[in-house]
């Protein structure tokens, strides 16, 4: 998400900061091409006008003009601006409110609100140990119920069960009234779509609200729509009255502009965002890090939220300990492929890392994508224990075995070991320097800085102890995973 705007934005600032000294007809300059990138990034044209004059305004005063950086200091002027235009606090979900609290979902057909309903009830019962139900009250979409009760099994969430011809407000009452028998914390009610904004549709959920009073009343928009979610926000807050806005499939959209537009539209916060299609790819929407992903400022925070929830503890203190004693061999790579696949694969990690734009773009260059990743732990797979921990054993007839096996070839089999024994010589150098400390000295060899600036205790763990090994300066590392 934001891909192409983050790359124009980048371009723009790295000219602004190479400047000395700045002049009015510098920052209007930046500015214009800031607009134009905005625009193209299908932002609202009126959100667009009101942001670059915010910027402007205080841009071009004479404290910013004068100081010994004015680069750096448009630059967070626009940091601040975004974080003003994104809503400055995240907020989450509010359950403040006496048992069962209702949750209504709405949103047009094909948006994902029911995977988001199960999405979102499966965080309240796994993080905050909610008495979760949810009842669908779409009884137009063929098997819109029976779909809802999958996932309510699939992840061990209570649904109600399904009658046969009752209206929408009829199961939303009948899904209230059980949930306060059984003493369930927050029932969800997943409303029908159409393809379209109509008044049917519209006078629906406005009866089902009159019946429920809902605590939130949730639009589920699909971010790929661009402006036509931007719309449907609109509709819906106009006559249903929203508390909140729910993002989907912003992992397929490189242009970001229904995020950037939605809250200053509607002025009502962006909750979440759906970032993939698995129960678990759901993110809590926070505006300063969003901000500075725009930015290429990077979302660490997240990055290591995320690290923290998909990486087993014990696997990751084991491969610390033996790279404290410089071992390392293939199933110790295997383990950090899979972590790394856990994390989001390569574009959920880099994306969040710090000024990783240019990096990413020779990625693209170098064919560097998911699918190497895969390819790579087919080739590990493919060998014996015995190869795995001692790669001096693959001769030319075992690299033509695990070549048939893993469905790759040679070739790519010789890069997998190049790569190999490039980060097993940075850990041996981890042993002889006394601990994980040593990948970030930056020298030859050397690892990714730690994330956060702040030490070896900022960095991700179970990433080689400390980072992608070998990502450091000067494009890609030649350990970097699918390198060619």
């Amino acid at each position: 998400m934001f891909d192409g705007l983050t790359g124009r934005l980048g371009d723009v600032f790295d000219r602004l900061k190479r400047r000395g000294a700045l002049k009015e007809g510098d920052v209007n300059a930046a500015l214009r091409e800031v607009r134009v990138a905005l625009l193209e990034a299908d932002v609202a044209l009126d959100v667009v006008k009101s942001f670059i004059d915010k910027v402007r305004e205080r841009a071009v005063g004479q404290d910013v003009l004068r100081s010994v950086t004015p680069g750096q200091q448009v630059v967070k002027i626009v940091h601040d601006s975004l974080v003003e235009m994104l809503g400055a606090e995240p907020e989450g979900l509010n359950l403040s409110a006496t048992p069962p609290v209702a949750i209504l979902m709405v949103g047009l057909q094909g948006g994902g609100k029911t995977t988001t309903t199960a999405k979102l009830a499966r965080r309240l019962v796994s993080r905050e140990r909610k008495k979760v139900m949810m009842a669908s009250l779409d009884i137009y979409r063929p098997a819109a119920r029976e779909q809802l009760r999958i996932l309510g099994e699939q992840n061990d969430i209570q649904t109600l069960p399904i009658n046969d011809g009752e209206a929408p407000a009829s199961i939303a009452k009948r899904a209230m009234t059980a949930a306060r028998l059984q003493g369930f914390d927050v029932v969800f009610l997943d409303t029908a779509g159409r393809t379209s904004i109509d008044e049917a549709m519209m006078a629906e959920a406005v009866a089902v609200r009159d019946v429920v009073q809902p605590v939130e009343t949730l639009l589920v928009a699909d971010a790929m729509t661009g402006q036509d979610a931007v719309n449907t926000a609109r509709n819906f807050n106009d006559r249903v009255g929203l508390t909140g806005i729910v993002l989907t499939r912003v992992d397929g959209d490189a242009r970001g502009g229904a995020a950037l537009s939605m809250r200053a539209v509607t002025g009502r916060p962006i909750k979440a965002l759906g970032i993939g299609e698995k129960i678990d790819e759901i993110e809590d929407f926070h505006p300063e890090r969003i901000a500075g992903r725009i930015l290429g400022m990077g979302d660490v925070v997240s990055l290591v939220e995320k690290a923290v929830e998909n990486i087993e503890q014990d696997e990751a203190e084991r491969l610390a300990q033996r790279m404290q004693k410089g071992q390392f061999d293939l199933e110790d790579m295997l383990s950090q492929l899979r972590q790394l696949k856990k994390m989001g694969g390569l574009g959920g990690v880099m994306g969040m890392l710090p000024g990783i734009g240019k990096i990413q773009k020779q990625m693209n260059a170098a064919n560097v994508d998911e699918s190497m990743i895969k390819r790579q732990e087919a080739i590990i797979l493919s060998m014996t224990r015995a190869e795995r921990r001692n790669v001096k054993l693959l001769n030319a007839s075992r690299k033509r075995r695990v070549a048939s096996g893993s469905g790759t070839s040679v070739p790519e089999i010789n890069r997998l070991v190049k790569q190999y024994m490039e980060m097993a010589k940075a850990m041996k150098k981890i042993g002889k320097r006394g601990g994980l400390g040593s990948l970030f000295g930056g020298g030859s060899g050397g690892g990714m800085p730690p994330l956060g600036g702040g030490g070896p205790g900022g960095s991700i763990p179970g990433l080689g102890g400390g980072g992608l090994p070998g990502l450091g300066s000067g494009g890609l590392p030649p350990g970097f995973p699918g390198k060619r």
